[in-house]
């Protein structure tokens, strides 16, 4: 745990006790502060009793006590209209900070040059995090990895000079972090997402790039249009800055300065004609696709600027074993592979799978998102048969079946055993099964990890069966 101090012996009011809230709740009493914590849910509550922590109605606190409101990175704090406790801290003149704020105040309190890491992005956070502190780890540095991916920061070790903090953002963590300031700070690309709490795209956008614009160096991906822009105002293109503090990164294009993909290749362009290279990705299955390649980029040219040499890099990137539910290879029998993609909630996350595969007997359904998979038909010639389930499977069929031979299945036990057995009488090279479901998983699992997770049982027990190995 990090003990927030910034309120010690001060009262604060704190709303939100999902995983962050009650992580920041006992950062803030080991601190020193009186902290009156609250939340809407019942449930909410009743977890945060067992986990022992007092509880106040804030709605009937006196708030002229409250130095400040903590509030969870989920609570509106401007959209669709700001949560009543907003209204409420504005009414009386008080902060309204999160837990990554928390964080960076106790940094500079504690140890200013502590190394700090933060990535944002709307695709790919969480790969980049983890290969981030997959690469550092290797090399035996003392790594917190957390954020909005896994563990709350202030439930990570406190800051300090030889601890590298590895931080995932999300654009409402931010909204809460005015200060934020890391060593390194990575923006990796800007889509419509979340506007329902921040109103427009420009105003993502610009949330987004405080990660890079507070940052003592930075990467920012320049593929976009939101993030060329955001090169432009911090001064990457101007090849004669001393400092160069600022570097674009691109898998569409060759640079003439910064980092780019040519070929599975991570390149790091000097400006002046030359170019190195840090990574080859040639071999590395658990880095498929061209997202993957910019994930990659990011996390290459992070640890680089840290000092990494590409040899050691190479190893370590060839090593890392990806993360689950995320183009996670689950099994192989013979040239059959199978391929967990659950975290594909939506079409533009399962486009990505699509992308990084051929010869693909696709499982997708599930609770299907605004616009379905029309946005998927460019990719529908990759696919060899689709196997859909869930309350969508209907709707999916009627537009696969003008272009792939589709199946019914139902549920995801019929989809894995006919899918199996289908790609294993493919003449493809590696035909590969696999699910991403372009859905979300509530209509037949709690969450995409349990989807997920029934899908590597199912697949493993398939390939044990085929290979006779089963019990």
């Amino acid at each position: 745990m990090t003990p927030a101090t910034a309120f010690a012996g001060r009262n604060v009011a704190l709303f939100g006790l999902g995983g962050s809230g009650l992580a920041t709740a006992h950062a803030l009493a080991a601190g020193g502060a009186v902290v009156s914590a609250w939340d809407d849910a019942a449930a909410a509550r009743t977890l945060a009793v067992a986990a022992n922590l007092s509880l106040t109605d804030l709605a009937s606190a006196d708030w002229s006590q409250f130095a400040a409101l903590i509030l969870a990175p989920g609570v509106p704090l401007t959209h669709p209209k700001p949560h009543w406790t907003v209204e409420r801290a504005r009414q009386h003149g008080i902060e309204i900070i999160g837990d990554i704020e928390l964080f960076c105040r106790e940094r500079l309190r504690l140890a200013p040059e502590a190394p700090f890491i933060a990535i944002t992005g709307t695709n790919g956070k969480s790969t980049t995090t983890t290969l981030i502190g997959h690469l550092l780890s290797g090399c035996g540095k003392d790594v917190a990895l957390g954020g909005n991916l896994g563990t709350p920061i202030l439930a990570l070790a406190p800051p300090a000079e030889n601890r590298y903090h590895v931080i995932e953002c999300s654009s409402f963590q931010i909204d809460l972090a005015p200060s934020l300031n890391p060593t390194i700070g990575l923006m990796l690309n800007v889509t419509p997402d979340h506007l329902d709490r921040h109103g427009t795209i420009d105003a993502y956008a610009a949330l987004k790039e405080r990660v890079v614009s507070g940052a003592d160096r930075a990467l920012i991906g320049v593929d976009d249009a939101f993030g060329q822009a955001m090169g432009d105002r911090n001064g990457w293109c101007s090849y004669q800055r001393p400092d160069r503090r600022n570097l674009p990164v691109s898998v569409k294009r060759r640079l003439d300065f910064g980092i780019f993909v040519a070929d599975r290749k991570i390149l790091s362009a000097d400006g002046a004609g030359g170019a190195r290279q840090l990574a080859d990705l040639g071999g590395t299955t658990t880095l498929r696709g061209l997202h993957n390649a910019q994930n990659a980029a990011f996390a290459a040219g992070a640890v680089d600027l840290l000092g990494i040499p590409p040899k050691l890099l190479q190893q370590l990137m060839e090593n890392f074993p990806g993360l689950a539910h995320r183009l996670e290879t689950v099994g192989r029998l013979q040239r059959v592979v199978f391929i967990n993609d659950s975290k594909a909630t939506n079409a533009d996350a399962a486009e990505k799978a699509l992308l990084s595969f051929d010869n693909i007997f696709w499982i997708a359904g599930g609770k299907a998102k605004a616009g379905g998979i029309e946005p998927l038909r460019p990719l529908f010639n990759r696919i060899a048969k689709a196997y859909v389930i869930g309350e969508a499977a209907d709707d999916f069929a009627r537009v696969l079946a003008e272009s792939v031979p589709v199946a019914r299945c139902g549920t995801l036990e019929v989809a894995v055993a006919q899918a199996g057995a289908d790609a294993r009488t493919s003449t493809a090279a590696e035909p590969v099964v696999l699910l991403s479901p372009a859905c979300a998983s509530y209509d037949q699992f709690p969450n995409f990890e349990v989807r997920g997770n029934r899908f590597r049982d199912l697949a493993q027990a398939f390939i044990a069966r085929q290979s006779g190995e089963a019990p």
